[in-house]
Formats: structure tokens, C-alpha cells, sequence
């Protein structure tokens, strides 16, 4: 389902060996990080994931989302927005800094659930790409 995800925010994506071995493992591993299914009459339609992390110069934690799935067919019914909630709750009771998130660009229906969530938009980021 993540590879779903990914594939449906990028149509190239392609998981390198690494994720494809440890991506999973590595959310598990981690007691900092909540991987939630979300289920309808005990099947998986979508996931989120979300969790703590420390700030890189602070003495603090931050809260972030970093995946929200929703299976095409089980869109546009409250699911996400459900997951959301819950999600920003649990956060909110390990007392973070902040909640942040990201957003792919173009994906403007995400962008104005988060939105009508009380986020706002911080930054722009940017990325380059390189092979290893």
C-alpha cells in the first residue's frame, strides 16, 4: 500500500532495494514513530503514519504526518480526515513543539484537508536528487 502511495504521487517511482528492505522495519523498530492502519469491516483501505522527532538544534520534539493513505475507492468520505484527527490528538498528548507535515506539490486536495485542520503553510522545499 505505501508503494501505492508513492507511485500515485510520483507515477515513476521506483523503491530502491534499501526501502524496499527496511522501510517497514525501520517504522517498527522505532518507538517515536505510530504506523496506523485504517480499517472498514477489518480491511486495510489506507494507513497513516506519524510520530515524534527531534528538533535538530533544540533541546525539544516536534510532532510530524508523515504518510496519510487513503485507498482511491474509499476517498472523499471523511476516512482521511478521521486519521488526521486521531492522529493530531495522540500527538498533541506527547506535548511536541509543533505538528508539521509535508505535502507533495499539485496534491491540492491534502493540502486543503491540513488546511481546514488549522495548518499553515511555513516553507517551500526543495530537493535535489542524486543516484547512490
Amino acid at each position: 500500500m505505501a508503494e501505492e502511495n508513492f507511485r500515485e504521487l510520483n507515477a515513476c517511482f521506483v523503491p530502491h532495494a534499501d526501502w524496499v528492505e527496511t522501510y517497514f522495519d525501520n517504522i517498527l523498530d522505532n518507538p517515536e514513530k505510530i504506523l496506523s492502519w485504517l480499517l472498514l469491516d477489518g480491511e486495510k483501505i489506507g494507513f497513516i503514519l506519524f510520530g515524534l522527532e527531534s528538533h535538530p538544534f533544540l533541546p525539544r520534539k516536534n510532532g510530524a504526518v508523515y504518510e496519510l493513505y487513503v485507498v482511491p475507492k474509499h476517498r472523499r468520505k471523511g476516512v482521511a480526515r478521521a486519521a488526521a484527527e486521531m492522529a493530531i490528538a495522540e500527538l498533541k498528548l506527547l506535548r511536541p513543539a509543533k505538528i508539521q507535515l509535508e505535502v507533495a506539490v499539485g496534491n491540492k486536495k491534502a493540502a486543503e484537508l491540513w488546511k481546514s485542520l488549522g495548518f499553515k503553510q511555513a516553507t517551500e522545499r526543495y530537493i535535489l536528487r542524486t543516484e547512490v
